[in-house]
């Protein structure tokens, strides 16, 4: 009997590896959610930093996510900062260039969404500044 029923639980535990329920899986940047996680957090980050100028991401190094009671995603990005102040409207921002203002932060985004309740949260941000190079292609 375990003959016949090893090669099948081998199977369905293969399976179950690349599909775990509640496992954390690696998602394409440009996936919808991603994206409206991702622009939820770094308008979160501009609201509650003391910086003058607004922050925009600049490259996504990774993203994953994880169903749970909604979807939570783990979100890890380089931003920089840019030439529009906080309380400006223009969208349009590039990044400083102005060594006396120029910098950049690796920010890690954690943030639980629940679409059909209209819910988006921010669970965790934490950001420290690094040393990137700017010359850096500009992500939106």
């Amino acid at each position: 009997m375990w003959k016949t029923a090893l090669p099948f639980l081998a199977a369905a535990c293969a399976v179950g590896l690349r599909v775990m329920p509640g496992g954390i899986m690696d998602k394409d940047v440009n996936n919808e959610g991603v994206q409206s996680a991702l622009n939820f957090s770094v308008s979160q980050h501009n609201n509650g930093h003391n910086d003058t100028y607004l922050h925009k991401v600049i490259e996504v190094i990774k993203a994953q996510a994880q169903v749970v009671a909604g979807m939570k995603y783990f979100i890890n990005v380089n931003l920089a900062k840019t030439t529009c102040m906080k309380d400006s409207e223009n969208e349009l921002c590039d990044i400083q260039t102005d060594p006396q203002l120029a910098q950049t932060f690796q920010c890690n985004f954690t943030v639980w969404s629940r679409p059909w309740l209209n819910d988006i949260r921010l669970l965790k941000h934490t950001c420290v500044e690094n040393n990137l190079n700017l010359t850096l292609t500009e992500s939106s």
